[in-house]
């Protein structure tokens, strides 16, 4: 397991908080009150390993093929549905969404491979990422790839603790299935639109591993 670069910054003022934190209870607290303060420190040491565990990056062996569309993140499948899409498509589509709560991986990655046609952000709300209208309300970043087999569009949707949304990609570039597209931080959501008709592998609910779970074929 290796740690994103995203993470670098929070975790090094993670650090510093905890060392901060944790030495003024020593001064305030030792002796006479080591039990609070051994409860504190416990308690700084577990938010500080939480925060460096968001921005692990597991080891995996990837799937992959052309007629695969492979799950962009890590988290829980709460959507599938047929929906209009007003922005790129300008019509039906069929919308797969991922709820990544704080505790899976914040990693995304880029379904196919394929040329880089789209790629745009959205100023937005910070709604539950739960919420429906997450998808079209809050800030976003939507990215489109297109190959031999069609068009795929991938939205990254900030949620309520989500306040920043990294994103690699270019118009124009060329990318590989699995390969990284951005990263979300501290909980969020991202949509997958796929045209209509598409053969989709996985069930409402289940848990969805990113570039290893098989979303649908086409």
């Amino acid at each position: 397991m290796t740690i994103h670069k995203e993470g670098t910054a929070s975790i090094v003022i993670a650090a510093i908080i905890v060392a901060v934190a944790s030495l003024i209870a020593n001064y305030f607290l030792m002796p006479r009150f080591g039990y609070i303060y051994l409860a504190i420190l416990f308690i700084l040491i577990v938010l500080f390993l939480f925060i460096v565990s968001f921005f692990r990056i597991p080891q995996r062996q990837f799937s992959s093929g052309d007629n695969k569309i492979i799950a962009p993140a890590d988290g829980k499948l709460v959507v599938i549905e047929e929906m209009v899409d007003d922005e790129y498509f300008k019509g039906t589509r069929l919308q797969l969404s991922i709820f990544m709560s704080p505790a899976n991986v914040h990693v995304n990655r880029y379904p196919i491979s394929g040329k880089v046609i789209y790629n745009q952000y959205h100023k937005g709300k910070y709604l539950v990422a739960w919420n429906p209208k997450s998808s079209t309300e809050n800030e976003r970043q939507s990215v489109v790839i297109q190959n031999n087999k069609g068009k795929i569009l991938v939205k990254q949707i900030a949620g309520a603790l989500a306040k920043r949304i990294c994103n690699y990609a270019k118009v124009n570039e060329e990318v590989k299935q699995n390969n990284e597209l951005g990263f979300i931080k501290f909980g969020s959501r991202v949509d997958v639109l796929l045209p209509i008709g598409t053969d989709i592998k996985v069930q409402l609910n289940q848990k969805i591993v990113g570039g290893v779970t098989v979303l649908a074929t086409w």
